[in-house]
């Protein structure tokens, strides 16, 4: 049955590896219940980006590029990131529809568009053709939640910076202004950015399907409010099955990279510590530290006394401390990279805690890999997942910064020796904590699971369309 051809969706993710990656996840899933599926980005991005082993691992998967009116450059091409938003809603309308008709002309018909839900204009393409969509909701639930009320006017913006009260909202628990996502707690930051995570919200309500990235039992209260309003249903998390339930066979990684990892170097390192001993640290692909902030965090880990290995871009090392990379290396403590396998490295047995950013792909590896984390939010919704991390799921802590945002060296020493040290009450509770979430979300994608099961009835209704 898995291989019996169960209708066709066409999969359109947002540019951005951050993006791409769980889209492209659950286009695997789709393909191991014998769904075809067409994944579609920009041109530029698929011209950019080295897309590894994805079509050739699963034959009910294909990519096709679409417009979005920047080819030769994408969003860097732009004038200012409203005009590209603009150019792929109006240039990207036009360049899908004539892929969906260039499909069907070919006998290939279109049952579905599953997008991003960052680009909510999609709904509208898939109307005017006839076509069911599901929305696909990048981000937790609960970030998801707060956005829905600030769309709806339902949350009071700007913010009082002096607001001493906490926040409710429905499903979630009590938030400090610092705990919602950076566009919203500091309202004038990123005036865009905002206009474009509340928009997702503009039209959602008429989609077909809501489909989330995150599980039932993480989300639970926040997950049954949204059901009262929306169609939802929770697919993930979206990490590569071998990972978590070993159904799809040879799917190791996700097949998108937009940098090179350094692989024999790291994975070597790493083979020669300790069970548990290694500290990961590494603020994703987007990020930026500032310099103040690099030098606390390098002086924070070589005072842990930890193993460490350290992603640092080739964009940010000049602010690393004057002949830092070469004392570490000569030291023997710790490694720096430019990029390595985040999957392989948070899963290799050595590693004992995460130093992240808290974007939310990172913190669903952790969690699916059982690795404690120390949380250092920097912007959009990582502020809101640390929180999650620290008071709800107990995953992990976070360092406490000033009033300008900036934690010291000695808040990286202890967070990090807090994780590391096997003395460490709180530390032995997240480990334990985490290890039960890493449990549940293998079981949530196995046969039978809440996600699973949620994807069977998602495929079931294309089969009735």
């Amino acid at each position: 049955m898995e291989n019996q051809k169960r209708g066709h969706c066409l999969v359109l993710a947002f540019p951005a590896q951050g993006h791409i990656t769980p889209l492209l996840q659950f286009s695997k899933r789709l393909g191991q219940k014998g769904v075809k599926v067409t994944l579609v980005s920009s041109i530029f991005f698929f011209k950019k980006i080295p897309v590894k082993d994805i079509s050739s691992n699963n034959n009910n998967l294909q990519l096709e590029p679409i417009s979005d009116g920047y080819d030769e450059a994408g969003y860097d091409e732009a004038e200012s990131f409203d005009a590209y938003v603009e150019s792929f809603r109006r240039v990207g309308s036009r360049s899908l529809s004539e892929l969906i008709r260039k499909l069907e002309g070919r006998g290939t018909r279109v049952d579905c568009v599953v997008y991003d839900s960052h680009l909510p204009w999609v709904l509208d393409v898939a109307r005017e053709l006839g076509l069911l969509c599901a929305s696909f909701l990048t981000q937790p639930c609960a970030v998801g939640c707060i956005y829905i009320h600030a769309q709806r006017k339902r949350l009071k913006l700007p913010l009082d910076e002096e607001e001493r009260v906490g926040i409710s909202l429905p499903g979630l628990p009590l938030l400090a202004p610092s705990d919602l996502p950076s566009f919203l707690y500091r309202y004038e930051s990123y005036p865009m950015f905002r206009d474009i995570v509340v928009a997702q919200f503009s039209n959602i309500e008429k989609a077909d399907w809501v489909l989330a990235n995150t599980f039932y039992e993480l989300e639970q209260e926040v997950v049954d409010w949204m059901k009262e309003i929306l169609p939802i249903k929770t697919i993930g998390p979206t990490v590569p099955s071998m990972f978590l339930d070993k159904r799809i066979q040879n799917d190791t990684h996700y097949g998108i990279s937009m940098f090179k990892p350094n692989d024999e170097a790291c994975m070597k390192w790493l083979n020669e510590k300790p069970k548990r001993s290694v500290v990961y640290v590494s603020f994703g692909s987007l990020a930026n530290l500032s310099e103040n902030q690099m030098e606390e965090m390098a002086w924070g880990l070589r005072e842990s006394e930890c193993y460490f290995v350290w992603v640092v871009r080739e964009s940010e090392e000049s602010k690393l401390p004057k002949d830092f990379t070469k004392m570490t290396s000569s030291s023997e403590k710790g490694i720096i990279v430019t990029w390595c396998p985040q999957l392989q490295v948070l899963s290799h047995e050595a590693v004992g805690c995460f130093v992240t950013h808290c974007g939310w792909n990172s913190t669903l590896e952790a969690l699916c890999l059982g690795v404690p984390m120390v949380g250092v939010p920097q912007w959009t919704d990582q502020n809101t997942n640390a929180k999650f991390i620290k008071d709800v799921w107990k995953i992990g802590i976070t360092t406490q910064v000033d009033e300008k945002g900036c934690f010291t060296r000695q808040e990286v020493r202890d967070c990090v020796k807090e994780i590391i040290m096997e003395s460490s009450e709180r530390g032995i509770e997240i480990k334990k904590n985490v290890m039960f979430w890493k449990d549940m979300a293998r079981n949530v994608v196995d046969e039978g699971g809440s996600s699973d099961n949620n994807i069977e009835e998602f495929v079931a209704a294309l089969i009735r369309s």
